[in-house]
């Protein structure tokens, strides 16, 4: 606790420094959230022998005023002088696109300067991962349309070199959002500087269409951040029902990670993140599958 008695350089308590303290000395910039809600769901079932494949879908609103009046941008808004960042973003949540009780974590703060034609915006991203089977989407708030878009991935070009004491990275990424009859899309770049133990992040938006503010940079960045913790954390069960065979389960990583995994290997890495139950498959046309639960006793550890 503070020493009330004590005094700064110009002879003041913190109660007298704080009675005449003027908050219009700084300009003060707007504080908005954004959320970033990715969920997996079965993609077009072209056999019915086999299971069909997962798709990552991302949630986007349809903004219905200015700026970007008709482009698709991700849910949020801004905060309030009398609630967390949290708080925010479960109101946003809720007022937007109607949904509550999910997994969210803080993403990223993104802060250039001209990053919102309105005024000084810094915003704070979330990302949120949800088992779409729970979901019924309703547009609230400012919002037109609330949609689920198909997630494409595609790395155009990765380049490493020597700089002076470390490495440099340099990639551009080309991300697809489809949904019914529209295709959104945008070039990202990003440049990773190593030098010791010091890393540094930029990223900059190469070419946007139909993506509202740089939105596109913090689906880039999310789906980044997903494919790194995947790896090491059990934050994929969030995608998941209560019921799974871990052929889904398996499903839901590859399609992430972008990449096939070996059956024994996920097997044995996954084996006491999961429960088997007395449950089984239904469907027709497949064998009967073992159904499995997430194990929620299981102490975390490097996956």
């Amino acid at each position: 606790m503070a020493d009330s008695r004590l005094r700064n350089e110009d002879g003041l308590t913190e109660q007298e420094f704080l009675r005449q303290y003027d908050v219009t000395r700084y300009q003060r910039p707007s504080v908005s959230v954004d959320l970033l809600l990715f969920t997996v769901v079965n993609g077009p079932k072209f056999n019915y022998r086999k299971l069909p494949e997962k798709e990552v879908k991302v949630l986007m609103v349809k903004r219905g005023n200015h700026p970007f009046i008709g482009q698709w941008a991700l849910p949020g808004g801004f905060m309030s002088v009398n609630e967390s960042l949290d708080d925010a973003a479960y109101r946003e949540l809720k007022e937007e696109v109607n949904v509550s009780d999910i997994y969210m974590e803080q993403l990223y703060t993104w802060g250039n300067v001209d990053r919102d034609p309105r005024t000084r915006v810094i915003s704070c991203s979330y990302m949120s991962l949800v088992d779409s089977s729970q979901l019924q989407i309703k547009a609230g708030g400012g919002a037109w349309d609330a949609r689920w878009f198909t997630l494409g991935y595609e790395m155009q070009e990765e380049k490493k070199e020597v700089c002076s004491g470390g490495y440099l990275f340099e990639n551009l990424v080309k991300l697809t959002l489809s949904g019914n009859d529209e295709t959104l899309s945008a070039v990202i770049g990003t440049q990773k500087r190593i030098v010791g133990r010091c890393k540094t992040l930029q990223c900059r938006t190469v070419e946007n269409s139909g993506i509202a503010f740089d939105h596109a940079m913090v689906i880039q960045y999310g789906l980044e951040r997903l494919r790194n913790k995947i790896e090491y954390t059990d934050i994929a069960f969030n995608l998941m029902p209560r019921y799974f065979t871990l052929t889904e389960l398996q499903q839901v990583y590859e399609v992430i990670l972008g990449k096939e995994l070996l059956k024994a290997n996920f097997r044995r890495k996954i084996a006491d993140m999961v429960i088997e139950t007395n449950r089984v498959t239904k469907d027709a046309g497949h064998r009967p599958s073992k159904l499995y639960m997430f194990n929620s006793n299981r102490r975390e550890s490097n996956f």
